[in-house]
């Protein structure tokens, strides 16, 4: 198994333990599951991201990827460039709040 299909697989344990006796977990677990996809990949190494997923990201034409620790997370490229602007990011703000974190 590769590296993410063992994070997903860790993910995935992690969901099982909640307690679906509670509404929020049974929504949490629905939300990230009911999204999921095994993808192929081709000999290329491309893999097709199904349309409903493509349409709730409004992926089009230009995308964006971005490594976020263990995971990717594939973007809309104007979505990303207005969510990672200076007016939504504030350098001195993250800081404040790694701070707050102990990092």
């Amino acid at each position: 198994m590769h590296i993410l299909g063992t994070e997903w697989a860790n993910f995935e344990e992690k969901l099982k333990a909640l307690p679906l006796a509670q509404k929020n977990a049974r929504n949490f677990v629905r939300f990230f599951l009911s999204g999921a996809v095994e993808c192929e990949i081709d000999k290329q190494g491309r893999f097709l991201i199904p349309v409903n997923l493509r349409e709730h990201a409004s992926l089009d034409k230009e995308i964006v990827i971005i490594g976020v620790g263990t995971r990717l997370e594939i973007w809309n490229r104007e979505t990303w460039k207005n969510y990672s602007s200076d007016e939504n990011i504030s350098a001195d703000e993250i800081a404040e709040n790694m701070t707050m974190l102990g990092i």
